[in-house]
């Protein structure tokens, strides 16, 4: 009987360690997936960002073009763009911008 009584903690003590460690690995999991996909985050914001600064300025793009290129880029109004579709051999030409809307 005197076994029983020793034994008996220290088995409950051993089975609650091992639960106890598993629950542990289980948030260390998903504590590191959740830090890569916030990190996977912050760098598409930064991105995102960055285009966001860049596009929106035309200023700072012409800025850019005289800084970095020669006269390479001409500024061109929106109403002149044009998307070119080829589908099935055949040319397709739409306006970017409708002027009607």
């Amino acid at each position: 009987m005197r076994k029983l009584y020793f034994f008996t903690p220290i088995i409950l003590l051993i089975l609650s360690t091992t639960l106890t460690k598993n629950s542990t690995k289980k948030l260390d999991k998903e504590i590191f997936q959740l830090k890569e996909n916030i990190r996977i985050l912050e760098d598409r914001y930064e991105l995102t960002l960055l285009d966001y600064s860049i596009l929106t300025s035309p200023k700072k793009l012409m800025e850019y073009q005289q800084y970095y290129f020669d006269e390479i880029f001409v500024q061109k109004n929106i109403e002149n763009l044009s998307i070119i579709e080829i589908t099935d051999d055949k040319l397709k030409i739409n306006k970017m911008v409708n002027i009607d809307e």
